[in-house]
């Protein structure tokens, strides 16, 4: 069972990677660095995913608040107070904001709909949203290797359970993006209704 749990780390990590980080975020990010670390998957390749994933969920969320602003889901989104921090803090620096968002606790999703909705133009947008996804997948990989490396000097090298240790994680990624989106979509119908 656990060189089938590898394998599949090793062929599809890559693509959990990015579809984690066009869904989640974080967690899946760190979680890549942490077996890049481990040779599970390379680095190079998670870093790229996790950039890509991160910039595909925010240019999608931007488009979505440009082009459907009346759109009745938008409009709810509108009315949440998160929404209305956001374009407060867009209108008072979008491009600092833009740059900082995915790093702000609650305000990752909401964000590009507000910039979307905003007068920001796709352009800058696009630009600064590639460098900030830039920045923020090297933060999350870099602090999955810092995270390993801290278990390797405490605990020593997992020479013998090194893979149980990579099954482990794989099934806490998974599961904790399973139970991360069945959260999200409680709230929201708790706040629709």
């Amino acid at each position: 069972m656990l060189p089938l749990v590898e394998s599949f780390i090793a062929t599809y990590g890559v693509a959990v990677v990015f579809l984690g980080t066009l869904l989640e975020g974080e967690t899946i990010a760190i979680m890549a660095g942490f077996l890049a670390l481990q040779g599970a998957i390379d680095g190079r390749l998670a870093l790229v995913a996790a950039f890509l994933g991160a910039l595909t969920s925010d240019q999608v969320l931007f488009f979505i608040g440009r082009r459907f602003a009346d759109h009745p889901m938008v409009m709810r989104q509108r009315n949440r107070p998160l929404f209305a921090k956001a374009l407060a803090r867009v209108e008072a620096s979008s491009t600092l904001y833009i740059l900082i968002f995915r790093f702000l606790y609650g305000l990752r999703t909401v964000s590009p709909l507000a910039i979307g909705v905003s007068n920001v133009s796709g352009k800058k947008f696009a630009i600064l949203n590639a460098i900030a996804a830039f920045i923020w997948a090297a933060v999350m990989i870099g602090l999955g290797f810092a995270f390993g490396r801290t278990i390797e000097a405490t605990l020593g090298r997992f020479h013998h359970i090194e893979h149980i240790l990579i099954a482990m994680v794989a099934v806490g990624i998974v599961s904790y993006a399973v139970l991360t989106w069945i959260h999200r979509r409680f709230i929201r119908r708790q706040e629709e209704d």
